[in-house]
């Protein structure tokens, strides 16, 4: 009967591919204790700050989008200059 070969084939890779997935659950989780890890101390964004940032990403993302304007408007000229004058 024909397909053996190719269905071990399918049986080896699933196989291997079983063997390629982490084992955390059977080695258990972190060991070890955080006790006497440190925290990091951030200050507290006070409104005016967050809205300075806002402004700043605002404008950024608007001077970026008119950079990939400008240059799609470029490619889409010659482009079209290519295919008028060939």
């Amino acid at each position: 009967m024909g397909g053996e070969g190719s269905m071990m084939a399918a049986n080896n890779s699933l196989k291997n591919n079983r063997n390629l997935i982490s084992k955390r659950k059977e080695r258990g989780g972190l060991s070890g204790s955080y006790s006497n890890a440190k925290l990091a101390e951030f200050p507290e964004a006070t409104p005016e700050q967050l809205n300075e940032i806002k402004e700043r990403i605002i404008k950024q993302n608007r001077t970026h989008r008119v950079k990939q304007l400008i240059v799609f408007g470029i490619i889409i000229t010659v482009l079209i200059l290519f295919f008028l004058y060939n």
